[in-house]
């Protein structure tokens, strides 16, 4: 066999195995998870949002005396993200292209006011657990879950509008260069956002049970994601894809990766607290 043909028998060997390793990695993932995270779908939802959010109850939505899974920032962050995912998938389908600076300037905006409001919010916080000797700390005002839902939900918005074309850039062989994000579009996506915003500040049972689902779907969709292209360029397989069937590999990978990282920071958490609620203020 000559050098070439070892070398193209190579990735062809690579490809063969890891679809074998990567289905049994995934199930024995999800079985050490699964069996590690508190019982019931709310349970298994606040597990995943443990992972990545405080989960301190007074910036949380309540449903009677339970929690959502996510604060309320990153409820609205990742109930956004999740609908401006679906919503590109449907109205962009393939569409490759960067919103550009015309349209990233509201973008950026989302990202000024998160990180405002998230930095006044995280000083006061540091306030009220240091016993009143930080309180010469300015505050530019009082943080409110309501803001922490609106400015998360920008925050959602703005990862999904960029997210979403640099997967359909590293994914799809036919990818549509044009512009996943339009000014009608993105008029159309803050309004559909705006209003599930209201229906949740309503704090009625009937909203907040599917909004923690989907927030915690949104969570799972942008790790997935960012953990498909990684496992897509790890073995070199940029813009070799036609239809979500053939992405099934680095669909499976890619959740795999996400659930390992979730786990691993649940372990280690759990393990330091001793909890699944919020991290011990005061």
């Amino acid at each position: 066999m000559t050098a070439m043909e070892n070398a193209s028998a190579r990735p062809q060997l690579i490809t063969t195995i890891t679809r074998f390793l990567v289905p049994a990695a995934a199930l024995i993932v999800f079985a050490v998870w699964f069996s590690f995270a508190p019982p019931g779908l709310l349970g298994k939802a606040d597990a995943i949002g443990y992972a990545i959010c405080h989960r301190i109850d007074e910036r949380s939505f309540q449903i009677g005396d339970r929690q959502l899974p996510l604060c309320a920032r990153c409820t609205g962050e990742f109930y956004a993200a999740g609908i401006s995912l679906l919503f590109f998938a449907i109205v962009s389908p393939k569409k490759s292209g960067m919103p550009g600076w015309r349209l990233g300037a509201p973008l950026l905006l989302f990202l000024a006011a998160f990180g405002i409001d998230g930095t006044n919010s995280f000083f006061y916080l540091f306030k009220q657990t240091a016993g009143g000797t930080l309180d010469h700390i300015p505050n530019l005002y009082i943080p409110n879950n309501t803001l922490r839902l609106f400015t998360g939900s920008g925050m959602g918005i703005a990862l999904a509008s960029i997210l979403y074309p640099a997967f359909n850039q590293s994914a799809w062989k036919d990818a549509d260069p044009d512009r996943a994000l339009n000014w009608k579009k993105l008029g159309i996506l803050i309004g559909i956002v705006l209003l599930v915003d209201l229906t949740v500040l309503t704090e009625h049972p009937i909203i907040l049970y599917p909004i923690a689902i989907l927030s915690v779907l949104g969570v799972l969709a942008l790790l997935i994601l960012v953990f498909s292209m990684v496992w897509v360029l790890i073995m070199r397989q940029e813009n070799e894809f036609s239809s979500l069937k053939q992405m099934w590999m680095p669909f499976v990978a890619g959740t795999t990766l996400a659930f390992l990282m979730i786990g691993a920071i649940d372990l280690l958490r759990f393990s330091l607290t001793g909890t699944w609620g919020a991290f011990p203020l005061g």
